[in-house]
């Protein structure tokens, strides 16, 4: 998917993107409108079931984890209203269980931050039987212990030992960890 050309909408390009990271939903939707969607941005679940009720998207990006609620409980108020949209999940906190959760309740990908916009898409307007590829520049596996170690020392309230006790991990390691930058 190179080419925004290349993109059908259908007769519907409404999009809703509900994250409660403000500059990544702003971002994102700036990426979304020049590929021709129609983009509604919202930070909370609860302006999301508002919105929902009123006005259901044809194609939706999800967080899972919102500042005041679960973005499942969105996916789910979408399918209500119109079974036929296309949503797709977006997390920083990716697990085997939710990823199943999000699919069993319509959603038709679930990707992990940080995705591309390109991926996104394609995620969005795949079928049954036409999936998207892999992502060109999948996050290392590395990375992907990165992140999972700063989510898990965020949910923590920045308490290093804390951390580690959850990691199962010596409380130097840790520091070690968290004292480098992030790797690609």
């Amino acid at each position: 998917m190179n080419s925004l050309a290349e993109i059908d909408l259908g007769k519907d390009p409404s999009l809703l993107i509900l994250d409660d990271d403000e500059p990544f939903t702003r971002t994102l939707g700036r990426a979304m409108e020049r590929r021709g969607f129609e983009v509604k941005t919202l930070l909370s679940v609860n302006d999301g079931i508002k919105y929902v009720s009123k006005y259901p998207p044809a194609f939706a990006i999800i967080d899972l984890r919102l500042d005041d609620g679960n973005g499942l409980d969105i996916v789910e108020a979408i399918r209500k209203k119109r079974p036929d949209s296309s949503i797709v999940v977006l997390t920083g906190y990716g697990a085997i269980a939710t990823a199943v959760a999000a699919v069993k309740i319509g959603a038709v990908d679930y990707l992990a931050k940080p995705a591309d916009a390109n991926d996104i898409v394609a995620a969005l307007l795949s079928t049954k039987g036409n999936k998207p590829p892999p992502p060109e520049n999948p996050m290392s596996a590395d990375r992907v212990k990165w992140e999972h170690i700063q989510r898990v020392f965020e949910l923590c309230n920045r308490n290093v030992s804390e951390t580690a006790r959850r990691l199962s991990m010596h409380r130097r390691t840790l520091q070690r960890i968290l004292a480098k930058r992030s790797p690609r």
